[in-house]
């Protein structure tokens, strides 16, 4: 291996040996740590340098010496450039061993946790076309991928599609996406092609200029079809001729809506829904549960992941049947509703009051009598009043976001001291640093990762602690 020198912007014959918390490979050299985009550890590569500080580097491939017997050929014609799917040139065996690699990783090295007992990653069983909700957006500013320009012709620019990298203007205009299930695609391209035929503004995201801003598509194990249409504008004729042409041309739509979004940002939570066609909602499945998905509701993307993931949740659990469990970081209740009928209470809290208000329809619905749901942030709500109004919880569930558990609400877990706590996380380092300020009374006693978004490096983690008997 060639030695790194501050003028070199070319290395050679350099071994990528391992996946980095982001996604990117690893390799190492004498003065630096590598991180190389579209490598796979097991290559061995020829790269070139475009970022460099001082103890560490960014390149990219300029030549694959040797590939790694971990690699294969990515399936989708946009890899590379959009930025979903980035793990499709490494095999599913390979993703789901880096995957539970970096969750050992995390959880020894920030946690100090035991691993010895880690049970195998649960796979997938869809690696493709498993999410049940896509976004889409429009743009004017096309991003074209190589190759796309020739000569002197003339392009269009408009584009629907994904985001670029780092890119936030700029939209690759998607022709198939492995994903979502059709109709999507079906839906995605006959939406551009109507809009483009008949004139109809694309989106300029710096000027928030031009009438088309995002198409939204949400789909259910029950067959239902969602369809949401986000307008920057009121323009009744440009609104009528478009929904009118995606009901006719997609009759089995469930839910036809639009929404008029005239803020700088494209969420969609303060702004009303309007329907065009059908119900406000489609229905998602589950162990004979129903539950309501409206446009702005919470639900795990991967819908036959998501009931896996839950019956590990209940497995870990050991339920009896006279537990109050508190479900806390709650969403819509799902988690909670599922439960319900193996325990005698669960309480659930969540941030989101919208997601508390769909969390009490679910039970509802489902004829679930022994669910409590309360909306606040989590540390304000779960005080000491709270819970002598409630209860000392048996068993704490709690799904945190991405940043884990407020310093507080661990220390009030431990002053709870529930028999368990079943912490399911979507961020193994976040989950480590929680796991180990509760080590001060509790125990890990089972792991086992679950892969919800296969052919991303993200992974979801279950973990088991029990409270030491003192």
């Amino acid at each position: 291996m060639k030695k790194v020198r501050s003028e070199l912007q070319t290395l050679e014959n350099i071994q990528v040996i391992d996946i980095a918390e982001e996604g990117k490979a690893v390799a190492k050299t004498d003065d630096f740590v590598l991180f190389i985009e579209k490598a796979v550890p097991g290559d061995l590569v020829d790269v070139e340098i475009y970022r460099k500080k001082r103890n560490y580097a960014e390149a990219r491939i300029k030549s694959l010496v040797k590939p790694s017997e971990h690699r294969t050929d990515p399936f989708c014609i946009h890899f590379g450039t959009c930025g979903g799917c980035k793990w499709q040139h490494m095999t599913y065996e390979a993703q789901l061993h880096f995957k539970q690699k970096s969750v050992v990783d995390a959880l020894t090295r920030i946690g100090k946790i035991d691993v010895t007992g880690i049970e195998p990653i649960l796979a997938s069983v869809e690696t493709r076309y498993y999410r049940n909700k896509l976004e889409f957006t429009f743009s004017d500013k096309r991003w074209f991928m190589d190759g796309d320009m020739r000569g002197d012709e003339t392009y269009n620019m408009n584009a629907l599609g994904f985001h670029i990298p780092g890119r936030f203007d700029k939209i690759l205009d998607i022709e198939h996406c492995h994903l979502q299930a059709d109709p999507s695609n079906d839906i995605r391209n006959a939406v551009r092609e109507y809009a483009l035929e008949n004139n109809l503004s694309f989106y300029n995201l710096r000027n928030h200029e031009g009438a088309l801003r995002n198409l939204i598509i949400r789909t259910s194990t029950t067959g239902e079809l969602m369809v949401i249409m986000v307008f920057a504008y009121v323009d009744q004729d440009q609104i009528q001729s478009l929904m009118s042409f995606v009901q006719a041309k997609f009759p089995q739509i469930t839910s036809l809506l639009y929404i008029i979004n005239e803020k700088k940002n494209d969420t969609i939570f303060d702004q009303d829904i309007h329907v065009f066609a059908g119900r406000d909602h489609i229905f998602e499945s589950m162990e004979g549960l129903q539950f309501k998905i409206g446009a702005k509701s919470f639900y795990q993307t991967n819908s036959d992941q998501a009931h896996e993931l839950y019956k590990i949740t209940r497995d870990f659990a050991e339920f009896k049947g006279h537990e109050l469990v508190y479900d806390l970081y709650t969403g819509a209740g799902t988690i909670a509703n599922f439960i319900a009928k193996s325990v005698k209470e669960v309480i659930g809290v969540e941030y989101v009051p919208t997601a508390i208000d769909d969390a009490k329809i679910n039970s509802d619905l489902n004829n679930i009598t022994n669910t409590k749901f309360y909306a606040g942030d989590m540390k304000d709500v779960l005080v000491p009043a709270f819970i002598a109004e409630h209860g000392k919880p048996d068993v704490v569930i709690t799904d945190p976001p991405r940043a884990g558990m407020h310093a507080d609400v661990v220390q009030r877990l431990l002053e709870m001291e529930a028999g368990k706590i079943v912490y399911v996380s979507c961020n193994a380092a976040t989950q480590a640093r929680d796991i180990a300020l509760l080590s001060e009374k509790y125990d890990v006693t089972r792991i086992k990762p679950v892969d919800m978004f296969p052919h991303t490096q993200h992974v979801e983690n279950v973990a088991l602690l029990v409270l030491r008997a003192v």
